[in-house]
């Protein structure tokens, strides 16, 4: 399972899909090599968001033993975490897991997350722009999506499940449009990139069954307990998905019924945005080897 040429990498990256199970084989991975794990997940790092973001805590323990993991759990949910503070956050984690002399791996489905730590990117800490968003106000997600991708620059297509991330999106390039970064905080690191693979049907099915099984683990309370603590439902729906539809449901806005058929489907459309954007990167130049659990 650790060939022996995982030694020349500085970081081992276990990339793939929702439900893929990459999070299974990057604890087991990590158990053989005595090593620490990086989330890379843009909602994993919310506390008390649990259940609706599949964090799975119970995979971290493999054979008994707890395996360590960073930037889960890590601000508070109703904050706007983004991928320059992830950045960040990320680098802060790898150069402590490195100096103990592992290799850390990084695990997650937040594919610009992944890309922009791997390849270094320089970014920048964007400010709001109340004039764009007063602009955007009223457009449709499908309107402010083809908005995005008139951009050139790299940006996030998977999340955009909320007009309020895509608008957001927008306020980033707009930014970079008259901001050009004037150096590169972070180098490039040089990581063997594993692809976690599953058939269509099979993930499709995984979809199904984890979503009916986190609905009966008490999902729809998790959202209950995150309005009552004070995020209004505006600010929980930004997250997306779950959050989205569920929080739809508990205002009263979708039946039971309308709320699961319309989060199975968007989860499914979720899976398939991972997929372009980890095909995507192989375009780019990234080699990832796909492997099948």
């Amino acid at each position: 399972m650790i060939p022996n040429e995982e030694k020349k990498y500085d970081l081992i990256t276990v990339l793939g899909p929702t439900a893929s199970g990459k999070t299974t084989y990057a604890a087991r991975l990590a158990y053989q090599m005595d090593t620490e794990i990086i989330s890379a997940d843009s909602r994993q790092v919310y506390r008390g968001m649990t259940i609706g973001t599949g964090k799975d805590l119970d995979d971290y323990v493999v054979q008994g033993k707890p395996i360590p993991y960073h930037l889960i759990d890590i601000c508070e949910a109703g904050e706007k975490y983004n991928v320059f503070r992830y950045q960040h956050d990320f680098h802060q984690a790898f150069q402590a897991i490195r100096a103990k002399g592992k290799t850390p791996i990084l695990c997650g489905g937040t594919g610009l997350y992944i890309e922009a730590v791997l390849k270094g990117y320089p970014l920048q800490d964007v400010p709001e722009n109340q004039t764009l968003r007063k602009h955007l106000q009223g457009k449709s997600l499908a309107e402010l999506a083809a908005i995005l991708q008139s951009y050139k620059k790299l940006h996030n297509t998977t999340d955009l499940d909320s007009t309020q991330r895509a608008i957001r999106a927008i306020e980033i390039e707009e930014y970079y449009l008259e901001h050009e970064p004037n150096r590169n905080d972070f180098q490039p690191i040089n990581s063997h990139i594993i692809g976690i693979e599953v058939d269509r049907e099979t993930r499709r099915q995984r979809i199904s069954d984890r979503l009916r099984k986190r609905l009966d683990a008490g999902m729809i309370d998790e959202v209950r307990r995150l309005l009552a603590q004070g995020l209004s439902p505006e600010d929980l729906m930004y997250y997306g998905l779950e959050y989205k539809y569920l929080t739809l449901h508990v205002i009263g806005q979708l039946t039971y019924s309308e709320m699961f058929t319309q989060l199975e489907t968007a989860i499914h459309q979720f899976a398939k945005r991972q997929m372009t954007w980890f095909r995507g990167m192989e375009r780019r130049g990234f080699t990832i080897e796909w492997i099948k659990p």
